[in-house]
């Protein structure tokens, strides 16, 4: 005799089933929910069902989720962190047992696994910085970076070396706009202004050192930073002094000499007494 119990475990059962047929794979809903706009970087964070945040950027076929912390895609191959923590490893072992940097070499396939990888970060970087997420740029343009210095010690082809070193002022530029980024949030102007700068002369002295001059003048990166760097420059707020040298220099401009005598009057009157208030404590 069918009891009670049976009939709604039947029931339950094809209903289950029915879910099951119903349920679709079409992306549709979620793509439609979230447009595409090809004009900014659409990225967001949400908790994922093992209630861990993640990060997901649309992409103009999909959206990418990634976590937020470690791989992005979450694996760990060979135990490790990543890819590159394991031929890290791997590398420093060869060095002990066999001695000489000359002994472990990369091959094509496993350079070629790395750049992958590197690109899993290289989404999630670009991601954090619309994000405003600027130490998490930090964490993953530096990973980047550690990898193309790693490629470019032990690949066995240049080519495959090139392949990653090639995106060495990208991967700086990036760290450098979420360093800079830290500052200008803390008004720091000056700071920010002196890390700009830097940059743009690593940026500078990577093409001079790789034969390529004439990359000082097209490259955007560098064209990026030195923009950025008057913004920074004009957008930051001027000491006491700078304010008079600015005002000097438009007296000046408009030969109005009396103006102009002035006030280079005044600063030599600030500079006379930061001597003296050098020399006194000196004393």
């Amino acid at each position: 005799m069918i009891g009670k119990s049976d009939i709604v475990a039947f029931v339950s059962k094809i209903k289950a089933l029915l879910r099951k047929k119903s349920r679709s794979r079409d992306l549709t809903p979620w793509l439609s929910e979230w447009p595409y706009d090809p004009a900014v970087v659409s990225a967001r964070r949400i908790r994922g069902r093992d209630g861990r945040e993640k990060i997901q950027i649309r992409l103009d076929l999909g959206i990418l989720q990634m976590e937020t912390a470690g791989r992005p895609d979450g694996q760990r191959p060979f135990g490790r962190d990543s890819l590159l923590d394991y031929f890290q490893e791997k590398a420093a072992r060869f060095r002990k047992e066999f001695g000489g940097e000359e002994v472990f070499r990369l091959t094509h396939a496993e350079c070629l696994s790395l750049q992958r990888e590197a690109l899993q970060y290289y989404h999630r970087f670009v991601a954090l910085f619309y994000l405003k997420d600027f130490q998490g740029v930090i964490r993953d343009a530096s990973r980047n970076l550690r990898a193309v210095d790693f490629v470019k010690k032990y690949a066995l082809e240049e080519k495959d070396a090139w392949n990653f070193e090639q995106f060495w002022p990208y991967l700086t530029m990036m760290q450098v706009r979420a360093r800079a980024s830290l500052l200008l949030a803390r008004r720091n102007f000056k700071k920010a202004e002196e890390v700009v700068l830097l940059g743009t002369a690593r940026v500078e002295r990577f093409y001079l050192e790789h034969d390529q001059p004439e990359m000082l003048e097209t490259s955007m990166v560098l064209a990026f930073l030195r923009k950025w760097a008057d913004e920074i420059r004009q957008s930051r707020p001027l000491s006491p002094m700078e304010k008079l040298q600015r005002e000097l220099d438009e007296a000046v401009a408009h030969e109005d000499f009396e103006r102009a005598a002035e006030i280079r009057d005044r600063i030599q009157e600030i500079q006379n007494l930061r001597k003296e208030r050098i020399s006194s404590r000196e004393f």
